[in-house]
């Protein structure tokens, strides 16, 4: 199946690691410019880059960005337009999870979560949409939420649960908004995945988790990437507003 990516150039946000990571390198596979955003992680993600153009041959780049703050979004398209060549498609993976219990949750850290994981993609997805609208270019926005959006989690994460709950309704604003535009807008809730947000937790005791989901085990990062990059192509063409849910078994509506 050719998904029609090649030489499109898609930011990842969040992709020195984990499902960003996992997404930027099936990217590349595909033939598409990927920009690698980071905030704290410079040598993996150069690493990512490094590691897309050695099997892939792609083209890459690794751009920082605190996709919190207004400026540090502005000037990370900027850097990776100028780099790779008009956005095609936006990821918004970049999160951040505290996970005390509700009752023991400071207001920092509340708000520090919601900048992060809801008005990150906000802001990402504005400066996005901003730029292919200008072009009257099409494109793709995908973003990435949990199923903790609407189970909730066992170990507190209030603020990322309601945050990944709010990208939801972010998805469905955005697609009505883009639909005219030829700007397709998806979501995408994954369930139980290893990654370095829970993985000290699942490494104390495997088997709890694997029990949790109907199909035995939990996911990697490249299950939850290959629907991402269905969503980013051309084959998805008509789907737009929709959560996608990867998740073994654990939603099944």
């Amino acid at each position: 199946m050719d998904f029609q990516l090649k030489d499109k150039t898609i930011l990842v946000t969040g992709a020195a690691s984990g499902l960003g990571k996992a997404t930027a390198l099936m990217l590349a596979a595909e033939g598409a410019k990927v920009a690698v955003n980071y905030r704290s992680r410079k040598e993996q993600a150069d690493a990512v880059v490094a590691e897309m153009q050695s099997f892939y041959g792609a083209t890459g780049l690794a751009v920082y960005a605190d996709v919190a703050s207004e400026d540090d979004v502005i000037e990370m398209f900027d850097a990776a337009e100028s780099e790779l060549g008009p956005i095609y498609g936006l990821v918004n993976n970049a999160a951040y999870c505290p996970n005390p219990p509700c009752a023991d949750l400071s207001l920092e850290e509340f708000r520090r979560g919601i900048d992060i994981n809801l008005q990150g993609a906000f802001l990402c997805g504005r400066e996005a949409v901003r730029r292919m609208r200008e072009r009257q270019t099409r494109g793709r926005v995908v973003n990435i939420s949990s199923q903790a959006a609407f189970r909730g989690s066992e170990n507190g994460k209030t603020t990322y649960d309601m945050a990944k709950a709010g990208l939801v309704g972010f998805t469905r604003s955005l697609a009505r908004d883009c639909a005219p535009l030829g700007i397709n807008v998806n979501c995408v809730a994954p369930g139980l995945m290893r990654t370095d947000i829970i993985a000290a937790q699942i490494d104390a005791d495997p088997e709890k988790y694997n029990r949790r989901v109907p199909v035995g085990r939990i996911g990697q990062p490249e299950e939850i990437a290959a629907m991402i990059v269905f969503l980013c192509s051309e084959q998805a063409s008509y789907m737009t507003g929709a959560t996608v849910d990867v998740s073994g078994g654990l939603a099944m509506h």
